[in-house]
Protein backbone atom coordinates (compact mmCIF):
# COMPACT_ATOMS: atom_id res chain seq x y z
CA UNK A 1 0.00 0.00 0.00
CA UNK A 2 0.92 3.80 -0.64
CA UNK A 3 2.02 6.05 2.22
CA UNK A 4 -0.56 8.16 0.46
CA UNK A 5 -2.96 5.96 0.46
CA UNK A 6 -2.53 4.68 4.32
CA UNK A 7 -2.11 8.55 4.96
CA UNK A 8 -5.88 8.67 3.95
CA UNK A 9 -7.25 5.80 5.09
CA UNK A 10 -5.88 6.90 8.69
CA UNK A 11 -8.01 9.89 8.46
CA UNK A 12 -11.56 8.94 6.93
CA UNK A 13 -14.22 8.64 8.96
CA UNK A 14 -18.43 8.45 9.42
CA UNK A 15 -18.56 11.96 9.26
CA UNK A 16 -17.93 14.46 7.06
CA UNK A 17 -15.33 17.33 7.55
CA UNK A 18 -16.52 20.55 6.21
CA UNK A 19 -14.30 23.50 8.39
CA UNK A 20 -16.28 26.48 9.20
CA UNK A 21 -15.20 29.34 11.19
CA UNK A 22 -15.84 28.52 14.55
CA UNK A 23 -14.63 25.05 14.06
CA UNK A 24 -11.04 26.64 13.28
CA UNK A 25 -10.90 28.60 16.90
CA UNK A 26 -11.85 25.16 18.55
CA UNK A 27 -9.37 22.88 16.53
CA UNK A 28 -6.41 25.57 16.47
CA UNK A 29 -7.13 26.37 20.30
CA UNK A 30 -6.67 22.60 20.79
CA UNK A 31 -3.46 21.37 18.26
CA UNK A 32 -1.01 23.67 19.83
CA UNK A 33 -2.05 23.39 23.71
CA UNK A 34 -1.85 19.92 24.82
CA UNK A 35 0.95 20.08 27.52
CA UNK A 36 3.35 21.53 25.23
CA UNK A 37 3.01 19.50 22.59
CA UNK A 38 1.59 20.23 19.19
CA UNK A 39 -0.92 17.40 18.04
CA UNK A 40 -2.71 17.80 14.80
CA UNK A 41 -4.77 14.70 14.90
CA UNK A 42 -7.50 16.23 14.99
CA UNK A 43 -7.55 19.04 12.67
CA UNK A 44 -5.64 16.50 9.77
CA UNK A 45 -9.32 15.03 8.18
CA UNK A 46 -9.88 19.05 7.51
CA UNK A 47 -7.02 19.01 4.90
CA UNK A 48 -7.69 18.26 1.33
CA UNK A 49 -4.89 15.24 -0.05
CA UNK A 50 -3.80 18.22 -2.38
CA UNK A 51 -2.83 20.64 0.36
CA UNK A 52 -0.27 23.61 -0.82
CA UNK A 53 1.55 24.76 2.69
CA UNK A 54 3.89 27.44 2.45
CA UNK A 55 5.99 29.62 5.25
CA UNK A 56 8.91 31.41 5.92
CA UNK A 57 10.71 28.32 6.09
CA UNK A 58 9.43 25.53 3.56
CA UNK A 59 7.00 24.68 1.07
CA UNK A 60 4.77 21.86 1.06
CA UNK A 61 2.54 19.87 -1.73
CA UNK A 62 0.32 17.11 -0.71
CA UNK A 63 -0.81 15.42 2.56
CA UNK A 64 1.41 13.16 3.20
CA UNK A 65 4.20 15.40 3.64
CA UNK A 66 2.15 17.96 5.03
CA UNK A 67 1.67 15.05 8.22
CA UNK A 68 5.21 14.40 7.83
CA UNK A 69 6.37 17.80 8.80
CA UNK A 70 3.56 17.90 11.49
CA UNK A 71 5.40 15.41 12.99
CA UNK A 72 8.86 16.79 12.94
CA UNK A 73 7.23 19.42 14.45
CA UNK A 74 5.74 17.91 17.40
CA UNK A 75 9.33 15.72 17.71
CA UNK A 76 11.48 18.56 17.93
CA UNK A 77 8.92 20.82 20.48
CA UNK A 78 9.53 21.06 24.04
CA UNK A 79 6.68 23.37 24.78
CA UNK A 80 4.47 25.08 22.05
CA UNK A 81 1.37 27.11 22.81
CA UNK A 82 -0.48 28.98 20.85
CA UNK A 83 -2.81 31.61 21.43
CA UNK A 84 -5.53 33.02 19.09
CA UNK A 85 -5.83 36.60 18.74
CA UNK A 86 -8.12 36.96 15.93
CA UNK A 87 -9.87 34.80 13.30
CA UNK A 88 -11.97 36.35 10.44
CA UNK A 89 -13.37 35.11 7.10
CA UNK A 90 -13.52 36.82 4.14
CA UNK A 91 -15.42 33.92 1.47
CA UNK A 92 -12.71 31.16 0.96
CA UNK A 93 -10.34 32.37 2.92
CA UNK A 94 -10.22 32.13 6.97
CA UNK A 95 -7.09 34.10 8.63
CA UNK A 96 -6.05 33.33 11.82
CA UNK A 97 -3.69 35.75 14.15
CA UNK A 98 -1.53 34.19 16.61
CA UNK A 99 0.87 34.20 18.84
CA UNK A 100 3.29 31.42 19.49
CA UNK A 101 5.41 31.14 22.53
CA UNK A 102 8.62 28.56 22.32
CA UNK A 103 10.20 27.69 25.18
CA UNK A 104 14.21 27.00 24.98
CA UNK A 105 16.90 25.24 27.18
CA UNK A 106 19.01 28.29 27.14
CA UNK A 107 16.98 31.10 26.43
CA UNK A 108 14.10 32.54 27.61
CA UNK A 109 10.69 32.06 26.00
CA UNK A 110 9.90 33.58 22.64
CA UNK A 111 7.01 34.93 21.38
CA UNK A 112 6.62 34.17 16.99
CA UNK A 113 3.59 36.68 16.51
CA UNK A 114 2.37 35.19 12.94
CA UNK A 115 -0.85 35.04 10.51
CA UNK A 116 -2.13 32.01 8.82
CA UNK A 117 -4.01 32.18 5.92
CA UNK A 118 -6.38 28.92 4.68
CA UNK A 119 -8.15 28.97 1.95
CA UNK A 120 -11.29 26.10 2.01
CA UNK A 121 -12.18 24.79 -1.48
CA UNK A 122 -15.88 23.67 -2.28
CA UNK A 123 -15.69 20.56 0.14
CA UNK A 124 -15.01 22.58 2.77
CA UNK A 125 -11.59 21.20 2.85
CA UNK A 126 -8.41 23.54 3.42
CA UNK A 127 -6.30 23.69 0.03
CA UNK A 128 -3.93 25.67 0.75
CA UNK A 129 -2.62 27.48 4.19
CA UNK A 130 0.01 30.16 4.47
CA UNK A 131 1.61 31.14 7.44
CA UNK A 132 3.23 34.48 7.72
CA UNK A 133 5.64 35.21 10.59
CA UNK A 134 9.18 37.03 11.41
CA UNK A 135 10.76 33.92 12.47
CA UNK A 136 14.37 34.86 13.51
CA UNK A 137 13.45 38.50 14.25
CA UNK A 138 10.70 37.32 17.47
CA UNK A 139 13.55 34.99 18.47
CA UNK A 140 16.38 36.90 18.25
CA UNK A 141 14.18 40.05 20.37
CA UNK A 142 14.11 37.35 23.37
CA UNK A 143 18.43 36.88 23.07
CA UNK A 144 19.92 39.42 25.61
CA UNK A 145 22.11 41.70 23.71
CA UNK A 146 21.88 40.26 20.32
CA UNK A 147 17.86 41.43 20.04
CA UNK A 148 18.93 45.18 19.76
CA UNK A 149 21.67 44.39 17.97
CA UNK A 150 19.65 43.00 14.99
CA UNK A 151 16.91 45.22 15.76
CA UNK A 152 19.19 48.07 14.60
CA UNK A 153 20.89 46.33 11.58
CA UNK A 154 17.40 45.73 10.37
CA UNK A 155 16.58 49.01 10.97
CA UNK A 156 19.78 50.52 9.04
CA UNK A 157 19.75 48.02 5.75
CA UNK A 158 15.76 47.82 5.37
CA UNK A 159 14.08 50.26 7.47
Amino acid sequence: MQKETMYMEEFKTEKEHRLTLELVKELWSKTYNTDGKPDWSHILPYYDDNIYFRDTIQEIRGIVAFKEMTDRLTERSKDLNMKLVKVVQQGNDIFIEWEMTISYKKYPSSILYGLSRLTINEQGKIIEQRDYYDLWGDIFDNIPSFGKKYRKFMKKKFG
